[in-house]
């Protein structure tokens, strides 16, 4: 059984593939094995390359004040 890298819950994509190139409009990649693909889509050949996903960033926290919390 492969080791996962980060976790369970990284789906394959092209657009994180070992393989994959982005095009110069950045809506497609240029895959050397399968030719221009979409973002999303994924084959047998995938490899996940962590430096080329770009993490979700978790939202900022709200500022409160005293008010917030007298009753």
């Amino acid at each position: 059984m492969k080791k996962k890298l980060i976790g369970d819950n990284i789906e394959p994509k092209c657009a994180y593939c070992k393989h994959s190139k982005a095009s110069p409009d950045k809506t497609k990649v240029l895959c050397p094995k399968k030719g221009v693909m979409d973002l999303d889509y994924s084959c047998k050949k995938f490899s996940y390359d962590p430096l080329k996903r770009v993490p979700v960033r978790t939202p900022e926290l709200q500022q409160f004040s005293k008010e917030d919390f007298s009753l």
